[in-house]
């Protein structure tokens, strides 16, 4: 595990992300894990400063198309202001959240992630290509030619509740726990500012 600073920050911010859509136990226990704590392929999906989305289809071998579970647009802090405020984007913002999965062609699961947006930081037409939830956000920010920066990565692991094993398609029978799934949380900055919250949870291989 991380420091415990890191550690915490990083479960803080997904669970926060979590929250927008209910959290708690039916979602599943988070906790902050190193690099080399996690197996691969899902290490080598998870711990890098490209999109998602991206990663995804060069390893699958194919694109991957997008599923809307849940969405929510509200007003809020700035972006960043969940770990305890940034004073570069004070105030309340308007938030769009979504809930999503990530399938193949043949609809295989292989992306569970929840995504927040500062919108003032999007130009009206691409926050429309968003909020449309046809295509997936990393494919939509790269085609608008953003200037983008993935940072502060921090890996996870994630015991599934019956929200994300119903969700997912895992089994939730039998005696013994589920098994972890492995996942990562991470900001964008658009144009140097902060403006997109991720949790990106991958499924076993």
């Amino acid at each position: 595990m991380t420091s415990d600073p890191e550690a915490r920050d990083a479960v803080s911010r997904a669970t926060a992300l979590v929250a927008e859509f209910g959290g708690g136990e039916a979602f599943g226990a988070i906790r902050a894990v190193r690099s080399e704590d996690v197996p691969e392929p899902a290490r080598g999906l998870l711990d890098h400063r490209s999109h998602m989305t991206v990663a995804m289809e060069r390893f699958h071998g194919t694109q991957v198309r997008l599923r809307v579970v849940a969405t929510n647009e509200r007003q809020g802090p700035g972006a960043g202001d969940a770990g305890g405020g940034d004073a570069r984007r004070p105030g309340q913002r308007p938030w769009y959240a979504r809930e999503i999965l990530l399938e193949t062609p043949d609809d295989r699961i292989v992306q569970h992630g929840i995504v927040r947006i500062d919108l003032e930081q999007i130009d009206p037409a691409t926050a429309a290509s968003i909020r449309a939830g046809r295509r997936p956000l990393g494919r939509i920010l790269i085609a608008a030619g953003m200037l983008r920066e993935v940072r502060d990565v921090r890996l996870l692991e994630v015991t599934p509740g019956p929200h994300l094993q119903t969700l997912l398609r895992l089994p939730s029978a039998g005696r013994e726990p589920p098994s972890p799934l492995y996942g990562r949380v991470a900001d964008i900055d658009l144009a140097g500012r902060p403006a997109v919250q991720l949790l990106e949870i991958v499924m076993p291989t």
